[in-house]
């Protein structure tokens, strides 16, 4: 397979490896993405993250929670200029999809898109969201939809850049004061910022973990200074470094953003709060989006399309 400049450019934003050693992953894995990935990791060449979502498309993420916080919504609606994610239109169109997919028993998307539309019952959801392109002019799109319900506790939400990135979150206590619904929105403040993969290290499979652990025992192997030490230390190594890669990827094991020591990790955090409210809390889960997460957008070429128009 021939390896274009685009693909070497692609991976090298992927992974944040040199050109030169994108280029022979990509040799290497004859033009598999995922494998070039790979490749570079086990070389040390590339970050533990193997593919950060693109953010390319524009629109909203919105986040509503029930006035009892016991439900919450998480909708995404993607436009095609960041003008129209700014146009009150549009962001009072998401806010009333966010009020359908709050009392939606809809199963998917496409079942989302085929119920009657609840602000005019004449329509789907498809055929009002129809009604809205022609309004705005632009090509817009429900791209998804997640409910979340807690019956023994509540939800806090979190919007960042007016509805770049949207967080829920779910907290199970026996206790609702002012301090914890602060420690919640705190830890949504930190889902934003530090974008876990999951909430506790009880989420994770014995499969992930194993396949990290081939991939840093490959790195160690291709370094022949670490290769030559003893089994038991190569071991030591794997895991500590194992260790400290879910400290990133799990929420409650990241140190705590606000943390005065900056040591403190977000469990110990929710483990002060408890303590001082005389409380059982759990962060049971959350749900973070961004906007355009994973969908690419295509790079116009400025100038060619002017001379396209102009017929030169």
């Amino acid at each position: 397979m021939a390896i274009t400049a685009g693909m070497v450019k692609e991976l090298r934003e992927m992974t944040g490896a040199g050109m030169m050693d994108c280029k022979k992953a990509l040799t290497a894995t004859d033009g598999d993405m995922d494998k070039a990935i790979e490749f570079l990791r086990e070389k040390g060449l590339a970050s533990a993250q193997k593919k950060a979502g693109r953010i390319a498309a524009e629109g909203l993420v919105r986040v509503d929670v029930s006035a009892d916080a016991k439900k919450a919504v998480a909708v995404e609606v993607n436009a095609e200029t960041d003008f129209v994610a700014k146009n009150e239109k549009f962001q009072n169109y998401v806010a009333q999809v966010a009020e359908q997919a709050m009392d939606t028993t809809a199963a998917d998307i496409d079942a989302f898109l085929a119920e009657p539309w609840k602000f005019d019952g004449s329509m789907t959801v498809k055929e009002a969201l129809a009604a809205q392109i022609a309004v705005i002019g632009e090509n817009m799109n429900i791209r998804r939809f997640q409910q979340v319900t807690e019956t023994e506790g509540f939800i806090a939400s979190y919007t960042h850049m007016g509805g770049k990135i949207g967080v829920l979150v779910d907290v199970v206590t026996d206790v609702v004061n002012d301090d914890i619904k602060e420690m919640a929105k705190n830890i949504a403040m930190q889902v934003a910022a530090l974008r876990p993969q999951y909430t506790n290290r009880n989420e994770i499979s014995d499969e992930f973990i194993a396949h990290e652990k081939e991939i840093l025992r490959a790195q160690i192997m291709n370094d022949p200074k670490e290769a030559s030490k003893p089994e038991k230390v190569i071991e030591g190594m794997i895991n500590g470094r194992v260790n400290k890669e879910l400290k990133e990827f799990c929420l409650m094991d990241q140190i705590y953003v606000k943390a005065e020591d900056g040591k403190q990790s977000v469990q110990q955090y929710v483990d002060s709060v408890k303590k001082a409210n005389g409380a059982n809390i759990t962060i049971k889960g959350f749900v973070r989006w961004e906007t355009g997460e994973g969908i690419e957008k295509k790079e116009e070429d400025f100038a060619a399309e002017v001379a396209k128009q102009m017929g030169m």
